[in-house]
C-alpha cells in the first residue's frame, strides 16, 4: 500500500505540472482526491489493516493528500495569475490616444424660461418664494376666496389625497402662506413650481405642468402698476416691439380680473396660424387682489391693495421656442433638449 501511495502521488503531481488550464486541474483533483478517487479508496480500506499498520498508513495517506492538494493550489494560483496578465495585455489602454469628447448637457427649456423670468423679477425687487406641492385644501382654495362648494372650483380638476389634502392645482397657495408669514408687511414675490390637475394629456394639456405666479401687496398699489409690470415682462420675454392688451375676465381671487394678450411675435399683428389670425396671443391671467383674500391673509383691505398674475411656463416656452406639443418637455428625449444650445454664464 505504501508503494501504491507513492506511485499515485507521483502520477498526480506530474499531471498537475503539465496542466495548462483550470479545467484540467479540476479533472486531476476529482480523479485523485474525489469521492471515487484512488486515495479516497485507500482511506476506506484502512479498516482492513492491522492495528500496528493503521497509524503509519493513515499518516502517509494524509501526507500524500496534503502534498497533492498543496500542489494543486499552487498551480491554480499560477494559472490565475497568468490569466490576469493575458487579460491585462489584451485590454491594455494606449494612453497616447486622444480622449473621447465629453458631452456637455443643456439646460432644459423650462429651466431656461423659469430662470429668465426669475432674473427679470429679482431685478425688479421681487423675492422668489416656494411652498409644498402636497397642499392643504384651505391654502389651495379657501384662503383664495374659494370656499367649499364654490362652483369656480370646477375650473380646476384636482388630485385629492384626503378631503383636506391635495396636490396643489396652482402656486397660489404660496401667496396665501406668504401673506400670513409677512404679518401685514408689504412685499413682492414670484412663486415658480410644479402644479397638478386631472387633465387628459394632449398637445396642449398635461396633468403636471409648471406655473409662475406673482403677488405684490402694499399701499396704493394700482391697476396701472400691474399693467406696467406685465408690459415689462412681455417685452423682456418676447421682444421690445411687443404690445400688450388686457381683457376683462373672472378669477375668484382677483377683482377686477384680466387676461393678458401680446401682439403676435410671428406676424407682428397681421394674423397668422400662431395667433389664429387675430394678431394677438393669450399669455396669462392677472388682476387686483380680492379684498377677501387680503383680509384672510391678515391685511386690512382699506389700507392695503395688491395685484397678482399667473402664467404657465410651458405656454411661454412653447411660444418662445416654437414647440408644438407640450409632451416634448416631459418625454426625456435628448434629441429635443439638445436643440437648446448651452449658454455660459
Amino acid at each position: 500500500m505504501e508503494q501504491q501511495l507513492k506511485q499515485l502521488e507521483q502520477e498526480a503531481l506530474a499531471k498537475i505540472e503539465v496542466a495548462s488550464n483550470l479545467k484540467e486541474l479540476n479533472e486531476v483533483r476529482v480523479a485523485y482526491l474525489g469521492k471515487k478517487g484512488p486515495i479516497t479508496d485507500l482511506l476506506k480500506g484502512m479498516g482492513k489493516l492491522s492495528p500496528e499498520e493503521r497509524p503509519k498508513m493513515g499518516a502517509l495517506v494524509n501526507t500524500v493528500r496534503e502534498n497533492v492538494t498543496e500542489k494543486l493550489e499552487q498551480k491554480v494560483a499560477q494559472l490565475e495569475e497568468l490569466a490576469i496578465q493575458e487579460q491585462l495585455e489584451k485590454e491594455a489602454i494606449d494612453v497616447t490616444l486622444p480622449g473621447r469628447p465629453v458631452r456637455i448637457g443643456n439646460r432644459h427649456p423650462l429651466t431656461r424660461v423659469v430662470e429668465e423670468i426669475e432674473d427679470l423679477f429679482i431685478a425688479m425687487g421681487y423675492e422668489v418664494a416656494e411652498g409644498p406641492e402636497v397642499e392643504k385644501d384651505y391654502f389651495n382654495f379657501e384662503a383664495l376666496n374659494l370656499p367649499k362648494g364654490h362652483p369656480a372650483r370646477d375650473m380646476q380638476d384636482t388630485f385629492y389625497i384626503t378631503e383636506e389634502t391635495l396636490l396643489r392645482t396652482h402656486t397660489s397657495p404660496v401667496q396665501a402662506r406668504t401673506m400670513l408669514e409677512k404679518n401685514g408687511e408689504p412685499f413682492r414675490i414670484i412663486c415658480p413650481g410644479k402644479v397638478f390637475r386631472r387633465d387628459n394629456d394632449d398637445a396642449t394639456h398635461s396633468h403636471q405642468f409648471m406655473q409662475i405666479e406673482g403677488l405684490v401687496v402694499g399701499e396704493n398699489i394700482r391697476m396701472s402698476d400691474l399693467k406696467g409690470t406685465l408690459n415689462t415682462m412681455a417685452k423682456k420675454m418676447f421682444g421690445e416691439e411687443r404690445e400688450i392688451r388686457l381683457r376683462p375676465s373672472f378669477f375668484p381671487f382677483t377683482e377686477p380680473s384680466v387676461e393678458m394678450d401680446i401682439s403676435c411675435f410671428k406676424c407682428g399683428g397681421s394674423g397668422c396660424n400662431v395667433c389664429k389670425h387675430t394678431g394677438w396671443i393669450e399669455i396669462l391671467g392677472a388682476g387686483m387682489v380680492h379684498p377677501n383674500v387680503l383680509e384672510m391673509g391678515g391685511y386690512d383691505p382699506k389700507k392695503y391693495s395688491g395685484f397678482a398674475f399667473g402664467m404657465g411656463v410651458e405656454r411661454i416656452a412653447m411660444l418662445k421656442y416654437g414647440v408644438e406639443d407640450i409632451r416634448h418637455f416631459y418625454t426625456n428625449d435628448n434629441r429635443f433638449v439638445s436643440q437648446f444650445h448651452r449658454t455660459e454664464g
